[in-house]
């Protein structure tokens, strides 16, 4: 990414961070950032597409962590469980932030699809790196292990929408991302 595009989003993420994905107004983020409405438009299509840039700039400093500070864990459920956590705390700790994340995510976007994927690939390598117990971009998930790592991701992500809506905490998104853990690798023992 370049100069004014890391810019612009880091302006998105501020003001999401302060009043939240309403406050992302792409106009005030053109402003703020120096660049013409044109120019914007140009770069992302909407306020969606800068704050799934956001999210892969905050997924890529997930994976730096984790390459500084390997997932802990002797099984690849505890494993599992200091992933979450990190990813999880990471991630809560802007509330604001996160909220507006998870509402592009899920939105219907022209454009959104492909930063979704790409994202949902990051999630993958980093779940798969941490059942394996290995430094990440060590080797292509196995089907089983793509498909634990594809519905961990779907259970994380209902359960963040939860607690956006105010249903439960943290601790309960790491608790229900769990119970899925345990079903799923003991599906994989079989």
């Amino acid at each position: 990414m370049d100069r004014r595009a890391r810019r612009i989003v880091e302006i998105a993420v501020d003001l999401a961070e302060r009043d939240g994905f309403a406050a992302v107004r792409m106009r005030d983020v053109a402003s703020q950032a120096g660049v013409a409405l044109g120019t914007l438009y140009r770069r992302f299509r909407s306020k969606e597409e800068i704050l799934l840039a956001a999210l892969q700039i905050e997924s890529m400093g997930l994976e730096d962590i984790l390459r500084e500070h390997p997932v802990a864990g002797d099984t690849p459920r505890a494993r599992l469980r200091h992933f979450f956590s990190v990813a999880t705390h990471g991630l809560c700790s802007k509330p604001n932030l996160a909220r507006a994340l998870l509402r592009s995510i899920a939105s219907a976007e022209d454009g959104v699809t492909e930063k979704v994927a790409e994202y949902h690939a990051i999630i993958t390598r980093l779940i798969t790196a941490a059942m394996r117990g290995v430094v990440l971009d060590e080797g292509t998930p196995t089907d089983d292990e793509a498909t634990v790592a594809f519905l961990l991701q779907h259970v994380w992500f209902a359960t963040l929408v939860g607690w956006a809506g105010g249903l439960h905490d943290t601790e309960q998104i790491i608790e229900q991302v769990m119970a899925a853990a345990d079903l799923l690798l003991r599906g994989m023992e079989r």
